[in-house]
């Protein structure tokens, strides 16, 4: 890797950072060699490429939890991750942490997703169990390093070691040996020694929590699957409905729902904020190398966690399992076999094959890379079923 710092701090991209933060001038670079650009920190510029990129772009036509055509104002990945980007930024700005880095992050951190969500995800990993199987994360890491094609030089974006880190979120030993094995000491190492990620790549973690448990009562409610008295039953959410509802008595509908979301919102926010400041202070850390090694600094108050994480089960039981999102999600499942079984027979000519001698792994990039739409013409057109009015 080459130093991909060389910029200026009176750079329009300078920010002044904690000792803790990520720091551009300390980068551990990419991993194919770029003269810095003039006008950007390397984490900037990581931004711009990956939101300049096709899989960015076709987002917009992936589900979050509700198909893309069941509805023009259900959230999709990109909205999703546009919102972890905003939330990741202003926790960030607070504590001192590059907020670039954090939003190169965000934006990146579900590229490798299939379309149908985890429906079809989980589709790609039966169908891929005995080449390798298939994980989300693992594929957004594998989207910025060989699938997107923009640059005659190399595959990939070619990103900072620091954004590619952060976007490799979980990742098995089996998958984090094979990965150190290519890339001895690089962005799998920390599964292998118990390191934690930096702290921006820490907060985009739990950004991501808090948007989608946010945004899944929202579209929840929005769908009908869910109603707000349900919600109320939940004590995080009851808090700040009572919270509306004091202040503005005759509040109701729509209105009682977005207020009480906002204020549950900043409440997380400033939960983390406070919670993080408080773990950093016990830790006593005081760079961003001795953070690694503290493990999990940035988090929510053990209070915060327990309502966190009893939203979470509410929305996986009352909505997640809804039996209209799970009959849509077993059609999808349908589409993803079938078409797996049918370019593993007849590969298409626009097929990218990065190994003659793995098919497997080339259909489900494929796949992957398809929005919900596309992967539902493609069907259509072979079976001649439509599984979705």
């Amino acid at each position: 890797m080459t130093d991909c710092s060389n910029l200026l701090s009176q750079s329009p991209g300078f920010q002044q950072l904690a000792a803790l933060a990520s720091s551009p001038s300390q980068s551990r670079g990419r991993r194919h060699p770029e003269p810095g650009a003039p006008t950007r920190n390397p984490f900037q510029r990581d931004r711009d490429r990956i939101v300049h990129s096709t899989a960015f772009r076709r987002l917009v036509y992936k589900t979050q939890v509700f198909l893309n055509h069941e509805g023009d104002l259900f959230r999709t990945r990109l909205t999703h991750s546009l919102e972890v980007a905003q939330l990741g930024r202003s926790i960030a700005r607070t504590l001192g942490l590059h907020e670039d880095l954090v939003e190169a992050i965000a934006l990146a951190h579900d590229l490798g997703h299939t379309p149908f969500g985890h429906a079809g995800q989980d589709a790609l990993h039966d169908c891929m169990q005995h080449h390798g199987g298939f994980e989300h994360n693992l594929q957004s890491l594998r989207v910025v390093d060989h699938l997107e094609e923009r640059y005659p030089a190399f595959d990939g974006l070619n990103l900072c070691f620091e954004t590619r880190e952060g976007i490799l979120k979980h990742c098995s030993r089996t998958h984090a040996l094979a990965l150190e094995a290519l890339e001895p000491g690089g962005v799998a190492q920390r599964f292998l020694t118990g390191q934690a990620p930096s702290l921006e790549a820490q907060l985009c973690n739990l950004a991501d929590e808090i948007a989608y448990n946010a945004h899944d009562v929202d579209d929840g409610v929005r769908s009908g699957f869910i109603t707000l008295e349900q919600v109320a039953q939940v004590p995080l959410f009851a808090r700040f409905m009572q919270e509306a509802l004091a202040e503005f008595p005759v509040l109701k509908g729509r209105r009682l729902l977005f207020d009480s979301i906002r204020r549950m919102l900043s409440a997380q926010v400033y939960d983390v904020i406070a919670a993080t400041q408080a773990a950093v202070a016990e830790a006593g850390v005081g760079t961003a190398a001795q953070a690694r090694q503290a493990g999990v600094l940035v988090r929510f108050s053990a209070e915060m966690r327990s309502q966190s994480t009893e939203l979470k089960r509410f929305l996986f039981k009352e909505l997640y399992r809804h039996p209209t999102v799970t009959g849509s999600m077993d059609r999808a499942t349908r589409v993803v076999r079938e078409l797996f079984s049918l370019y593993l027979a007849e590969p298409p000519a626009n097929l990218s094959r990065r190994s003659e001698d793995d098919l497997h792994r080339s259909v489900a990039d494929y796949i992957a890379g398809m929005t919900d739409r596309y992967a539902l013409s493609a069907h259509q057109q072979w079976s001649g079923q439509s599984l979705f009015d």
